[in-house]
């Protein structure tokens, strides 16, 4: 019974992979260029705009960093920037108490204990307040070149569950199924192509997804509507 139980896990196991085989080919055809849409001019300006865009879209935060950029130029002005005035210019974001204070702290212990440079290393960027896995494996891999990862946000949350690639909600843990399955030579970009599909062939409200390349790849896709909350 315990031999069978492993034999199928193997089996599955075969079954992921080669669908999961499929979907990239199909989505580097449909992408075969792709990456972040935010805007920024530096690492700091990177980590702040990836913050910002937690249930938000890139097109607001690009509208909102750019006062934003022009008025706060340095690490030392968001550390010192007033909270209710801060609040103010990023209130289109969306969670603008809360962003604004991680990103006050997060300036703060920039300035203080990292020398005014954002860090390289996933340990010391998750050690800021308001980065979790996904802020840090955009700033790691756009700023830095250093792929740790596949930032899973909102839009990869859904794939991956639609797609039946991760069966969990945790980011982490998709995180994890994701890596398991996908060539590390794969994993920046294939945030992106995730996004992009998303956003460009099929959007999170329920339609009729049964022609759509992927969904031709994996047809339960289309009756599978995953909660962006589940």
């Amino acid at each position: 019974m315990k031999n069978g139980l492993m034999a199928r896990r193997r089996e599955d196991i075969c079954v992921l992979r080669l669908r999961a085989r499929k979907i990239l080919a199909e989505l580097k055809k449909l992408f075969p260029r792709t990456g972040i849409t935010l805007r920024y001019e530096n690492t700091w300006e990177l980590l702040v705009a990836v913050i910002l865009s937690a249930q938000c879209t890139d097109k607001m935060v690009n509208k909102v960093t750019e006062g934003l950029f022009k008025k706060y130029r340095t690490i030392d002005d968001y550390a010192r920037a007033h909270p209710a005035e801060f609040e103010k210019n990023i209130y289109r974001t969306g969670l603008y108490r809360n962003k604004t204070k991680n990103i006050i702290a997060a300036a703060k212990k920039i300035r203080d204990e990292f020398g005014g440079s954002v860090p390289d290393t996933m340990r010391e960027l998750i050690s800021l307040p308001g980065v979790a896995r996904k802020t840090a494996n955009v700033v790691l891999g756009n700023a830095f070149g250093k792929i740790e990862g596949i930032a899973v946000d909102t839009h990869v949350k859904r794939f991956a569950r639609k797609f039946r690639l991760s069966a969990h909600g945790d980011p982490k843990k998709i995180e994890k199924d994701l890596i398991s399955l996908f060539p590390r030579k794969e994993w920046f970009l294939l945030t992106y192509r995730f996004i992009e599909y998303g956003r460009n062939v099929c959007p999170a409200r329920r339609h009729d997804c049964a022609s759509h390349p992927l969904t031709k790849i994996y047809p339960n896709a289309a009756k599978i509507w995953p909660s962006a909350r589940g």
